[in-house]
């Protein structure tokens, strides 16, 4: 069965238009089914960024779950690992987030954690697709035993009392002059507050949500705002999330970004140095930088790479036993803590080894060398087959020389094939993005262009 709604990170789309309130009910419905029978206390809780589209998506769901007979505890804004851990800390069957994660506040997204606050399978996803076109009235809960909803307070705190316990008990950030970048997102409240129960000297921006402004040149796919003000309140480090804070990028006290490659270079040899890596390695995906792949063999750490997506890192974590890994993009799992990408709990380990290693970030966060790699998105002429761009990236690949790698992929949130080089040389990287974007943009078809 061909998926129809799920992609890469749940169901995501332009709200109402392709995400409607009638399809909200219907996933809330059918991932109700999915999990009822199942059950142990029949119980959803649901957390959701700044959207103003939220409210709309929240109330059909709600309608959805209850009319099946599961209870809903409503968390209101929350970042999407604070609802993975509250799924589990209250004893939930599923936990959903209403966010489009970097989208503009136009796309909302929906996205579902099973009990034990990791994301679905695809294989569950597939059966909830199931159940929603399969669907009938039949399945609905009889009257005496619809569900209950309820908005519950003090989650907030809890979620940030179990980001500090994520860090050494002694660690202390006083001294500290730290930018957060909240992308006037979910994390808008609970990382001000982490960061300064921790002892930093906080500057916060992204901090004033109207529903309109998420990811509005702000947040970690939007760091000059975080570069500015950084080199403007010569903090000692920027912290940068997305709009739902499962992801991180850091800017060091000169306004230079570091990207996720490298904090996964920093955070892997802490958590070496200490003996606290499971196995000798990290897991990460196809788009992280060869130097990574060299810098950690020099460091007798291997590299696991899987397809794009934290769901298929932590995935591959739990199959082969790694507590570490993470994606290029900033999503970092730090499997003892957490059950996906915590934007917060990872810039709290980079702070803590800046803390610990007495040193600037632009010394400490500055691990290897990257090889020159460019990754660009196009808007196809049409929907290339995943075959046809496999084809066409082998086709290319040995002009960029032996280093060379090129993956090109379709989205799976957005209407966009992005074309990832990497080579020793940036030019010949740039001329060779360029060509084929100019392939996958043109008239032919999509299917040939690999002839």
């Amino acid at each position: 069965m061909q998926r129809k709604y799920f992609g890469t990170d749940g169901v995501r789309g332009a709200a109402n238009e392709l995400l409607t309130p009638e399809l909200a009910l219907r996933i809330g419905q059918a991932a109700g089914a999915a999990f009822r029978e199942s059950a142990v206390n029949r119980r959803v809780v649901i957390g959701k960024d700044t959207r103003i589209s939220g409210y709309m998506i929240e109330t059909a769901l709600v309608a959805g779950f209850t009319s099946i007979g599961m209870n809903v505890l409503q968390l209101g804004p929350m970042p999407s690992p604070a609802v993975a851990m509250l799924t589990r800390a209250m004893r939930a069957d599923l936990g959903v987030m209403i966010s489009a994660s970097h989208n503009p506040f136009m796309d909302n997204g929906i996205k579902l954690f099973g009990p034990d606050g990791y994301k679905l399978s695809d294989v569950k996803e597939m059966e909830i697709e199931a159940r929603m076109s399969d669907w009938s009235p039949t399945m609905l809960a009889r009257s005496r035993d619809l569900g209950r909803a309820k908005r519950i307070d003090g989650v907030r705190a809890r979620y940030v009392e179990f980001v500090k316990s994520a860090v050494p008990r002694d660690l202390s950030l006083e001294g500290l002059r730290v930018v957060i970048d909240c992308a006037n997102g979910a994390g808008y409240k609970v990382a001000p507050e982490a960061l300064w129960e921790l002892g930093a000297e906080v500057i916060a921006i992204g901090v004033e949500p109207n529903g309109v402004n998420i990811n509005q040149d702000v947040g970690s796919t939007a760091p000059h705002a975080l570069q500015r003000k950084v080199l403007e309140m010569r903090a000692d480090i920027g912290i940068a999330l997305d709009g739902d804070a499962d992801r991180v990028l850091v800017v060091d006290e000169k306004g230079d970004v570091v990207d996720g490659d490298q904090i996964l270079a920093l955070i892997a040899e802490t958590l070496q140095a200490s003996n606290r890596l499971t196995k000798a390695g990290i897991v990460t995906t196809i788009m992280a930088n060869g130097g990574l792949e060299t810098h950690l063999a020099s460091k007798k750490l291997g590299l696991i790479r899987t397809p794009v997506g934290d769901r298929y890192v932590i995935e591959r974590m739990r199959a082969e036993n790694y507590n570490f890994g993470g994606e290029s993009s900033g999503h970092i799992i730090l499997a003892d803590h957490v059950t996906t990408g915590d934007g917060l709990v990872a810039g709290l380990q980079v702070l803590a080894a800046i803390r610990q290693a007495q040193r600037p970030a632009s010394e400490v966060c500055r691990r290897f060398e990257p090889l020159p790699q460019l990754t660009q998105s196009i808007s196809p002429a049409s929907r290339p087959t995943p075959a046809a761009l496999n084809n066409l990236a082998k086709t290319h690949e040995a002009r960029l020389g032996e280093r060379g790698r090129i993956v090109i992929r379709a989205s799976g949130t957005e209407n966009l094939v992005r074309v990832m080089a990497e080579g020793e040389n940036s030019t010949v990287v740039r001329t060779v993005v360029d060509d084929l974007c100019e392939l996958l943009a043109g008239n032919q078809p999509a299917n040939s262009l690999a002839a």
